[in-house]
This record gives C-alpha cells, sequence and structure tokens, in this order.
C-alpha cells in the first residue's frame, strides 16, 4: 500500500478502471474493535454502506485477504481512510490506530498494488450521534449490531466527503481544461 495525496488518489480513479469496470474506492472508518467500509458507486459521486470487519492483533492478515478479495470485487483503485485531526489540522491521539493499521496492512504485503490517503473524519461524530439517534428507537438489543451500523454509516460519511470535495474540485479542473 502506498500513501498518496488526496488528489493524486482521485486521478488515479479517473484515469483508472475501463469501460467494463471503472475503477472504485473504498471508505474506511478505523476503530479499535471494528473497521466500517463503505465502497464508491461507478461514478465515484455516491457512497454506500458495505460491512463492518472485526479488528484484531492477531487478523491482520484476514483482513488484509478480505480487502484483496473487495478489490477485485468492485476494481478497487484505492482507500479512503479516515484520519481524525484535531481543531489545528494536526493528527489528534485516536491517529495512532488508523496509521497502525495501515502499516500492519502494508507489511502483509498483499495490497502492495493499491493506494491509499487519509481524509478528515473530524465531522463524522456528528453523523453518528445522528444514526444513533436514528436507531434508538428501533430497540436493537444487541449493541454490537447497532455499533456496527454506526460504523459503516461513518465510513459512508469519510468517503462521502472525500468524493464530494474531489468532484468539486478535480472534476471541475478538468472540464476548464477540456
Amino acid at each position: 500500500m502506498r500513501l498518496l495525496k488526496a488528489e493524486e488518489l482521485f486521478r488515479k480513479v479517473l484515469e483508472g478502471g475501463s469501460k467494463k469496470k471503472p475503477a472504485r474506492l473504498l471508505g474506511l472508518d478505523v476503530g479499535s474493535k471494528y473497521v466500517g467500509l463503505a465502497v464508491s458507486d461507478e461514478t465515484n459521486r455516491i457512497a454506500f454502506p458495505l460491512s463492518v470487519l472485526s479488528r484484531t492483533k492477531t487478523n491482520v492478515n484476514l483482513m488484509a485477504d478480505d480487502f484483496k478479495t473487495l478489490v477485485s470485487k468492485y476494481s478497487l483503485a484505492g482507500f479512503v481512510v479516515g484520519y481524525p485531526f484535531n481543531l489545528h489540522g494536526q493528527p489528534s491521539p485516536d491517529a495512532v490506530h488508523v496509521r497502525l493499521l495501515a502499516g500492519e496492512l502494508s507489511k502483509t504485503g498483499k495490497l502492495d498494488d493499491q493506494f491509499y490517503t487519509y481524509w478528515d473524519e473530524n465531522f463524522t461524530s456528528k453523523v453518528n450521534f445522528c444514526v444513533e439517534a436514528l436507531l434508538h428507537p428501533l430497540n436493537l438489543k444487541n449493541r454490537d449490531e447497532a455499533k456496527t451500523i454506526t460504523d459503516k454509516f461513518a465510513a459512508v460519511c469519510i468517503l462521502q466527503g472525500y468524493l464530494d470535495n474531489m468532484n468539486r474540485t478535480l472534476r471541475s479542473e478538468v472540464k476548464s481544461e477540456a
């Protein structure tokens, strides 16, 4: 896995893929227990919830295998990883979990042909609050189930924020060059 700037990754997505299978992106909300996943549509304009992976110290190889499968299934060009910045734009203490996972996945060697970028997840906490408020009336007895649904939607928000920003800036650049 190779870290790219946000704009660089999106340019690769716009250039990548084929007419049969356009390149897409996977959004990740990395937590200490779970990793929420979201995938972009084929036009890279809308993010959809996908699944949640359980995260432990011993399952990094299994996670890398899962990501490799998703890369193939969805023609993924890269990952947009939620990254907790503080209000001054510096990594927050929680960023250690995110960097650790990215490093561990890279060490497996299973995703060497993949790219990733970090995206500010500061505003996903507001979304988590809204998702939790929506889930509350459902009276889900299983807290883990409610948590995983929240993690999926946090990943959607991370990816959607990235897609909205990149579509606004880079696609308008492409149009003005034409």
